[in-house]
């Protein structure tokens, strides 16, 4: 074996242990996040639930809590109102996984400290695997599922850097990556090995990457709107004067409400529709480029297609129709299910020119 094989080989290798690693910190930052929603179940989460199935004037009359560290305020509860005087939801925005309380802000801030070092961890495992080929780490699915996590997790940690209100994102999330990466290791594994000759191209860069970029803030959003069904749910249950169990009372009071849920998947599908867009069009160029031809209805070009009509017809809808709220919903779980089976299902089940770099 020569030296440059041998580097390669431990490259490799180091990215293996790199992943595996980022798994054991993803995991304490799941407890982490656990502990975050337990302790922060303790405050006063369940006096504001108890408030919330009252008056509109008793529910204003919350007093704010503030929590102490070292003499500095640290977090403030808003008051919580359900309803306004003319009988329709006037909600504010819950106090987070942490329940306005210091110890669970506190575990909250370690959750996301470690989610910041697993997700280096996990960065220097995709770019030693890199390495170790000398290519872009994106050409078969194992590949795909180590980047595409990676991906997820930044765009996370980009919102919260740019203060957005999304740490109740961070259980889902951490979840969700633990489960991609067990996938990735114990099904999806693939050796380090060059690729074929169709891949051997700059446009290798540019597609599959965006492709990745959609999926993790397509995820994202497809996160929001689950979390806002189960929100809305939850208020329209307090609208008709209801009364939600205590843990559905303590989880859902925490989160956004439900239209700054919606709100905020909106937002987030819209903007990256455009790269989509771009996603598309650059693998047709590509193809052109590899094939002969731009476009030749493989398996997998007409699932992207799908995607793209799926999420056009959801942000068309939201934009002319006035659809808001759940049908909308809806129609984003929908289109980001077509954006789950053109990666997962199309590659495992289905055979076409896409199929040459395996699982």
């Amino acid at each position: 074996m020569n030296l440059a094989a041998a580097t390669n080989e431990s490259l490799a290798h180091t990215s293996n242990v790199l992943i595996y690693s980022s798994m054991a910190v993803y995991t304490l930052a799941f407890f982490a996040h656990i502990a975050e929603w337990v302790f922060g179940s303790r405050s006063k989460v369940g006096r504001t639930a108890a408030a919330l199935s009252t008056s509109p004037a008793k529910a204003s009359a919350a007093p704010a809590v503030k929590a102490q560290a070292g003499g500095t305020a640290v977090l403030e509860r808003p008051e919580v109102i359900t309803r306004n005087a003319a009988g329709t939801r006037d909600v504010p925005d819950g106090p987070g996984a942490a329940g306005g309380t210091f110890k669970g802000d506190l575990y909250g801030r370690i959750a996301v400290s470690l989610t910041v070092v697993a997700f280096l961890v996990e960065a220097g495992g995709v770019l030693t695997r890199a390495l170790s080929v000398q290519r872009a780490p994106w050409a078969n699915m194992y590949e795909f599922s180590i980047t595409f996590s990676t991906v997820a997790v930044g765009s996370y940690l980009v919102l919260l850097a740019l203060k957005k209100n999304v740490r109740w994102i961070g259980l889902p999330l951490v979840t969700t990556v633990l489960l991609d990466l067990g996938i990735a290791v114990t099904t999806l594994y693939t050796d380090s090995d060059q690729l074929v000759p169709a891949l051997h191209s700059y446009w290798l860069w540019i597609h599959v990457s965006t492709a990745i970029l959609c999926g993790a803030v397509f995820y994202l959003g497809a996160v929001g709107t689950v979390l806002y069904l189960f929100r809305d749910s939850y208020e329209n249950k307090l609208a008709s004067g209801g009364t939600p169990g205590k843990f559905a009372a303590s989880v859902m009071e925490r989160l956004p409400a439900a239209a700054s849920l919606d709100k905020f998947s909106y937002r987030i599908n819209a903007a990256v529709f455009p790269l989509w867009t771009f996603t598309i069009i650059a693998g047709a160029i590509w193809a052109g480029d590899a094939w002969g031809r731009y476009w030749g209805w493989d398996p997998k070009e007409v699932w992207s297609f799908i995607t793209w009509v799926a999420y056009a017809a959801y942000l068309h809808a939201r934009a002319t129709a006035g659809w808001k709220g759940r049908k909308a919903a809806y129609l984003a779980l929908v289109a980001f299910a077509c954006w789950l089976f053109n990666y997962y299902g199309v590659n495992i089940f289905v055979s076409g020119l896409h199929s040459y770099a395996g699982v």
